[in-house]
């Protein structure tokens, strides 16, 4: 008689208790990045009147006579299914398509979320601006010659924007030239005047910079001088007047003057590159010339790369038209980091007015082998715990992590219909167990009724 008492007093209790984690996820449902919670039930153990007995030669076996004692929470869960995504046009909003969890410290302390609103303090640190807890990633670094580089396996810190950062000049040391020479091009005729060479020559230019930033146009006139060969002159406006303008191809005697002699194979590939005045020529691998010069009282040398000798990724020579392309150089002048932007794998790339886009930082992403393990600690965050396992941290889109998508904001996984229907399910447990209680008083009532 008891034992059902007390059986129904389990049952609204528990039940009171899944109650409760219902009207949590119903008062998230518009809690960004809250996943929603679960509560599974089990009996508990049962009062047993008689064991089991195995069949003997006259009588079959007998089963176990027991009287369960109630039940309890067998678990409280939290369902890390992916939530809806919204579109904030905020480019500091972070969602993650996928798993895996942004990393949070506060000093020492390491907490990780899925809510990815975040925003840059006056500091530039990328932070959530609810607490002020700084989001980890790597930061970039950038070498002498201007290359941006991320080293993303050294631990992971605070990460910094830094908006209306300079980006020193650097001056120009190479050029490289992807262009087809048209074969049926009309070679140089001794009668020739520097008009008509002028006319029959193909001239390509780029802005270069010196070390100052200044802009300086090279120009490169090039024009056949034979079967398969042809010579290019180079110049470079606003240099020192009175120095003279050199184009060199590496070797033993310096060249005096600004031309070289190209010349090409019957197929079409770039063979060798030769001074013209003091006959030095290379004729393997990369064939390139430098071209020297002096600004602002400095020497410059720029590097002129046509290609390799016999490939293809230069300068070539088929019966087809004339392309000229010197298609990149290296040099840049001081620019202001204007804006930035996140991709999907987490970098942060800054824009600045100078045309450069520098990889500034890395965001980091944490997974875990259990994340039903980790343990909730208010503010949308999550703590490790000792059946999380330890953070597996690295770039998002790698080793099972999901991608980033900034602008967007992940929304509460709650199912307003699932949790509807649920609160019916568990309101109509608890009445039943209500029932079970008032059943029990009053067959002890009835108990009590007799000795009169």
């Amino acid at each position: 008689m008891l034992r059902s008492l007390y059986s129904g007093v389990s049952g609204l209790k528990n039940h009171q208790i899944r109650m409760d984690v219902i009207g949590n996820n119903i008062a998230n449902v518009n809690t960004t990045g809250f996943k929603s919670g679960r509560v599974t039930f089990q009996d508990i153990l049962s009062q047993t009147l008689s064991g089991a007995a195995s069949p003997k030669d006259n009588v079959g076996g007998v089963n176990p006579k027991q009287v369960g004692l109630g039940m309890n929470v067998a678990s409280i869960d939290t369902l890390f299914k992916q939530g809806s995504l919204q579109t904030t046009g905020n480019k500091t909003d972070l969602a993650i398509q996928g798993d895996g969890f942004f990393i949070l410290r506060d000093g020492d302390k390491i907490s990780y979320t899925r809510a990815g609103a975040f925003n840059i303090d006056k500091d530039g640190t990328l932070v959530n601006p609810a607490n002020g807890l700084k989001v980890q990633g790597w930061m970039g670094t950038t070498d002498q010659d201007g290359n941006a580089k991320v080293d993303t396996q050294k631990e992971a810190g605070d990460i910094v924007i830094p908006l209306y950062k300079k980006d020193p000049a650097h001056e120009t040391t190479d050029i490289k030239f992807k262009c087809n020479m048209d074969a049926n091009s009309p070679v140089e005729q001794p009668d020739w005047t520097a008009k008509m060479r002028a006319s029959a020559a193909v001239t390509t230019s780029i802005d270069t910079y010196d070390s100052e930033g200044a802009k300086h146009r090279m120009i490169l006139q090039l024009w056949k001088t034979g079967v398969n060969t042809w010579t290019a002159s180079a110049a470079i406006t606003d240099i020192d007047q009175g120095t003279p303008l050199t184009q060199d191809v590496k070797g033993g005697t310096p060249n005096t003057s600004s031309r070289i002699n190209l010349a090409f194979d019957n197929f079409g590939s770039l063979r060798s590159v030769q001074d013209t005045a003091s006959g030095d020529i290379a004729a393997k691998g990369k064939l390139n010339s430098t071209l020297s010069f002096n600004v602002n009282g400095k020497k410059q040398n720029i590097k002129l790369d046509f290609g390799n000798a016999g490939e293809y990724n230069g300068i070539t020579q088929f019966s087809s038209q004339t392309t000229t392309v010197a298609y990149t150089q290296n040099g840049y002048g001081m620019g202001y980091m204007d804006s930035f932007s996140i991709d999907d794998s987490g970098t942060i790339t800054g824009v600045y007015s100078n045309g450069r886009r520098i990889p500034e930082a890395k965001i980091a992403l944490a997974n875990f082998i259990n994340p039903g393990g980790l343990e909730k600690d208010g503010e949308n965050r999550y703590l490790e715990s000792n059946n999380s396992g330890l953070a597996e941290v690295g770039l998002p889109g790698s080793a099972g992590r999901g991608k980033i998508l900034a602008g967007t904001l992940e929304m509460s996984n709650v199912d307003l219909a699932e949790q509807f229907t649920d609160m019916i399910v568990t309101q109509r447990g608890f009445q039943a167990n209500t029932k079970i209680v008032t059943t029990s008083d009053q067959i002890l009532q009835d108990l009590l009724a007799l000795k009169r």
